[in-house]
C-alpha cells in the first residue's frame, strides 16, 4: 500500500493589498510634510526681529524692564555728542523722546534727523537712558533721493 502525502493545510497570509500600502505611504508623507512645515515656521518665527518705537517704549516702560530690545526713532537735531566710548544722542517719536548712550562707532551715515534702530537695554526698571550696543541707520526713499551717492547696494553699486 502506498502512503499518500497529505497536502499542506496551514493558512497562507494574503499579499498586502495595494490600497493598504498606498495609505501607509500617504500617511508617512503627510507626517513628513507637517514636520517640515513646523520646523520652518518655528525657525522663521524665532528669527524675526521686531523693533519698538519711542512711543511704544514710553507707554510700556515697566514691562520692558532691562530686556534687550530694538528701539526705533528719529535722531533729534543738535543732540549728537561723541564720547570716549561711543555716541550720546536723543531719539524722538511723535509723543516723546529717549536719551541714548551708545557704545562703539556709529554707522557712517549716522546724523541728525534720520530714522535709526538702536539695539540695547535700559540699565534698570526706572532708568530713562537707553544703553545701545549697535546703531542701524534706516533709509527711506526720500533719503535716497536727497543723497543719491551715499547709499550703496550690496553689490557695491551706488543707488
Amino acid at each position: 500500500m502506498a502512503v499518500t502525502e497529505r497536502p499542506e493545510l496551514t493558512p497562507v497570509a494574503p499579499p498586502p493589498s495595494a490600497s493598504r500600502s498606498r495609505r501607509r505611504s500617504l500617511a508617512v508623507l503627510v507626517v513628513l510634510a507637517l514636520a517640515i512645515v513646523a520646523l520652518l515656521s518655528q525657525g522663521l518665527l524665532h528669527n524675526l526681529n521686531y523693533f519698538k518705537t519711542v512711543d511704544e517704549v514710553l507707554a510700556s516702560r515697566e514691562s520692558i524692564g532691562t530686556g534687550v530690545i530694538r528701539l526705533e526713532g528719529v535722531v533729534a537735531p543738535h543732540s549728537i555728542r561723541r564720547t570716549n566710548v561711543g555716541t550720546d544722542f536723543v531719539v524722538t517719536g511723535p509723543r516723546g523722546s529717549i536719551p541714548v548712550d551708545a557704545s562703539g562707532t556709529p554707522p557712517q551715515l549716522f546724523q541728525a534727523n534720520i530714522p535709526v534702530v538702536v539695539v540695547g537695554h535700559f540699565a534698570s526698571a526706572s532708568s530713562t537712558t537707553f544703553f545701545g550696543s549697535a546703531i542701524m541707520v534706516k533709509h527711506t526713499a526720500a533719503y535716497i533721493a536727497q543723497y543719491p551717492n551715499r547709499v550703496k547696494a550690496p553689490n557695491g553699486s551706488v543707488r
